[in-house]
C-alpha cells in the first residue's frame, strides 16, 4: 500500500515543492558563476558536472512514515532537509574539501550539517562529502531559507553510490555478505586509484 499525502495536504506539499525547487534554481545559478570563474579566472576547473535532484510526493510521504513524522507539508519542512539536493562530481578527491569551503563560504548562506565520509567512510565503504545549507529565496513580499543538501565526490565514488544504492534496493530484506565484502573491496580500491589518479595529474602539471 503507497504511502500518500492527505487530499487536503496536496496544494501545500505543491507549494512547498515550488519554493524547493527556487532553492535548487538559486544553486544552479550559483554553480554557473563559479563555472565561469574556474574556466575563465583560475588554473584549474575541479568540477566535471553536476546533478540535481528533488524528491517526489511520494518519495517525501514515504520518508515522513518510516521516521515516524506526520505526513503534512509542515512536518515535511520541519523534519527533511534532503528534499532538494544537488551533487557535485569533481574531478580528485583532493578537490573535495576546496569546493565544499566554496560553497560553504558563501556570505548569505548557512550550514546547517556537514558530514565528510571521505575521510571518514561509512562502514559501507562510502565515500562522500555532505553539507546542508541553508538558502534564501527572495520571493516579491518575503524571503524563504530552506535547506539544499550538497553532496561532493568524485566520478568513481558517484559510480560506487550509483551501485551500492541499487543492490540495496534490490536486497530489501538485507543485502548478502558477500556482495557488502565486495563492495568494501572495490571501495578501498576506488579510493586508491583516486589517489594514483591525482598524483598523475600533479606530475603532468610539474612537467608542463
Amino acid at each position: 500500500m503507497p504511502i500518500l499525502f492527505p487530499p487536503n495536504e496536496f496544494i501545500k506539499v505543491k507549494e512547498l515543492l515550488v519554493l524547493y525547487r527556487c532553492a535548487l534554481r538559486n544553486m544552479e545559478t550559483r554553480m554557473d558563476i563559479l563555472l565561469e570563474d574556474f574556466d575563465n579566472l583560475q588554473n584549474h576547473n575541479p568540477i566535471e558536472h553536476i546533478k540535481r535532484r528533488l524528491k517526489s510526493y511520494e518519495s517525501i510521504a514515504q520518508k515522513l512514515h518510516r521516521l515516524g513524522h506526520p505526513i503534512t507539508s509542515d512536518s515535511a519542512r520541519k523534519n527533511l532537509t534532503d528534499i532538494a539536493g544537488l551533487r557535485c562530481i569533481c574531478s580528485y578527491a583532493k578537490d573535495i574539501t576546496y569546493i565544499a569551503d566554496v560553497f560553504k563560504n558563501q556570505p548569505d548562506m548557512k550550514v546547517i550539517s556537514e558530514k565528510n565520509y571521505v575521510t571518514k567512510p561509512k562502514p559501507s565503504g562510502y565515500r562522500s562529502h555532505h553539507i546542508i545549507l541553508e538558502v534564501p529565496i527572495y520571493l516579491t513580499d518575503t524571503v524563504h531559507r530552506l535547506p539544499v543538501e550538497i553532496q561532493i565526490r568524485t566520478q568513481a565514488m558517484d559510480f560506487w553510490a550509483s551501485l551500492e544504492h541499487k543492490i540495496r534496493y534490490k536486497y530489501k530484506t538485507g543485502m548478502p555478505p558477500h556482495l557488502a565484502e565486495g563492495l568494501r573491496e572495490c571501495a578501498a580500491q576506488i579510493s586508491d586509484l583516486d589517489e594514483r589518479m591525482y598524483k598523475i595529474q600533479e606530475l603532468i602539471d610539474i612537467a608542463y
